[in-house]
């Protein structure tokens, strides 16, 4: 795409989104940190069925802590990969009471030292709680990137520094909002619903996909 076609492309996820927000359900910066480490293959919407009366229990790193490990499984055990989330979900809250006071740290390094923190966890977090221009690069924002020609990358990391790179400041903050959410409910990964996208005349991606009571009546 065209500096201008990016451009625009933003401007289309703006005008039907003006204020996107992560779907994972959260009371403070603490419970965000652990929803998104939860949230690793899993659904945000499977996620928070399961965070809803932990966090209503538990939301500091000390009630974590006392909580304990098996008491965690007890609330997680619906969420893949509940043991080793679990085990990780202690092991930061430990972590941020040990280094940090309890507090969750504005900083990439000390997030990426937590224990079950990865660069994609901490880019949600560092934009979400504090509002810093970071693209958290997931399934869905790998796949928009790659399908549209937004940002084309053979890796995740490939795709955040391309995002970085082309995404102007406007829309900075809120791009991986747009893009996640675009991916989700519209340029889905089996079948893109092309018939409905704003971007369509933007789109690198070849063969659109026609309504399906149009797909319908052409294998009829």
């Amino acid at each position: 795409m065209t500096r201008r076609e990016v451009a625009e492309f933003y401007r289309r996820l703006a005008e039907a989104n003006p204020h996107p927000e992560t779907e994972l359900e959260s009371v403070n910066v603490y419970t965000l940190l652990v929803a998104v480490v939860l949230s690793a293959q899993a659904t945000d919407a499977g996620v928070n069925r399961a965070t809803r009366a932990l966090f209503a229990e538990v939301d500091t790193p000390t009630a974590m802590v006392a909580l304990g490990e098996e008491g965690l499984k007890q609330h997680i055990r619906t969420i893949g990969l509940f043991n080793t989330k679990a085990k990780n979900v202690i092991a930061l809250s430990q972590a941020l009471l040990d280094r940090h006071g309890g507090d969750v740290p504005r900083d990439r390094a000390a997030l990426e030292a937590l224990p079950g923190v990865g660069r994609k966890t901490a880019n949600v977090v560092l934009n979400v709680a504090f509002g810093d221009e970071t693209f958290a690069v997931d399934t869905h924002i790998f796949r928009v990137g790659n399908r549209t020609g937004l940002a084309r990358g053979k890796t995740v990391l490939a795709v955040e520094k391309k995002l970085d790179a082309v995404t102007p400041a406007p829309f900075r903050v809120h791009a991986h909002h747009w893009l996640i959410l675009h991916g989700r409910y519209v340029c889905k990964a089996r079948r893109p619903e092309c018939w409905r996208c704003i971007e369509q005349d933007l789109c690198a991606f070849k063969p659109k996909t026609p309504p399906p009571e149009q797909a319908a009546a052409r294998a009829g």
